[in-house]
């Protein structure tokens, strides 16, 4: 374990309130945070603050993916002190400067991966892969992912970039949002039936840049691991992406209230090796999570393998 893994983390993104009771709450950045840090090889990583937003504006990336409406709504909404785009779906007053903020330690992602060809972390929320181009949705303001991907395509010598989501649920944002661009390859693991109902087999993109893999309730790491060895490397191997963003969600655990797969934090670990297996140029950026021991665990297991 010789060399340092950024982890790019803000105390501004606990400024995003979704009130009293609400699984995605500002405690799952600080229960990751406190893990790692008494990691036994802590000192091998570089927390790193996200450019602010008054530095660079996330506004040109975010527009590329967004309606104007939609992301003035957000902004309305938090001005007048806060509410609901769903009942899932909380805007609070601090929230859309926060939400800008995550889309920069995201773009602050792929510059480190680029320029360091290993792997970095995003600690950030809003998550954003149910986000669609017109709404926010399943807890989610802006489409991190897609929009990173976007970003990273304009960076020098990168043509293809794959995005890789293990989330429990189905990133039907990020897919609605790339599927019809040939440079992006998008795949997803994700329970089915659950929540939003989307990402059949049968969806696969305008270019064929699309894999969706739904999993049984009740599914474990023996489940998993074929669809990584059979379907998962030889989609993005064909591909051969020139980086790879996954959209980090946890919530696949067994402990994990808001579903059924039964992973332990351990078996990201085995998801981490075989990406390292495709590229040693990967960000993971958090998604979902919502029991906070296994989240802290799982990308304690994530980072593990990163650094070995």
């Amino acid at each position: 374990m010789s060399h340092m893994l950024p982890i790019v983390y803000s105390d501004r993104f606990l400024e995003h309130l979704t009130g009293p009771y609400h699984p995605e709450k500002p405690e799952r950045l600080t229960a990751i945070k406190t893990a790692l840090e008494q990691a036994s090889w802590a000192d091998q990583l570089q927390w790193l603050l996200p450019t602010p937003i008054t530095q660079r504006d996330p506004l040109e990336w975010i527009n590329r993916v967004h309606t104007a409406d939609y992301i003035q709504q957000v902004q309305s909404l938090a001005k007048s002190g806060g509410g609901y785009l769903d009942p899932d779906t909380v805007v609070s007053p601090q929230s859309y400067e926060v939400a800008l903020l995550a889309v920069n330690a995201w773009m602050d992602g792929v510059d480190l991966v680029l320029s360091r060809q290993s792997p970095a972390f995003v600690l950030a929320r809003p998550p954003g892969h149910h986000a669609v181009q017109e709404t926010g949705m399943g807890f989610c303001l802006f489409s991190n992912a897609a929009i990173a991907a976007y970003y990273a395509l304009t960076q020098p010598g990168i043509e293809r970039v794959a995005i890789l989501d293990w989330d429990v649920h189905h990133g039907n944002g990020t897919q609605a949002i790339v599927e019809s661009h040939a440079q992006i390859a998008y795949c997803s693991l994700h329970q089915s039936p659950c929540y939003p109902g989307t990402g059949t087999a049968g969806e696969t993109g305008l270019h064929g840049n699309v894999l969706n893999l739904p999993m049984r309730a009740g599914s474990t790491l023996a489940d998993y691991e074929p669809q990584f060895k059979d379907k998962i490397m030889p989609f993005f191997q064909d591909f051969n992406p020139d980086l790879l963003l996954v959209s980090a969600g946890y919530d696949a655990n067994a402990a994990d209230p808001l579903a059924g797969i039964h992973l332990a934090p351990q078996d990201y670990g085995v998801f981490t090796q075989y990406c390292r297996q495709l590229t040693s140029k990967i960000l993971f950026g958090l998604e979902g999570g919502y029991d906070l021991s296994a989240l802290a665990q799982s990308v304690f297991f994530t980072l593990e393998v990163c650094l070995k």
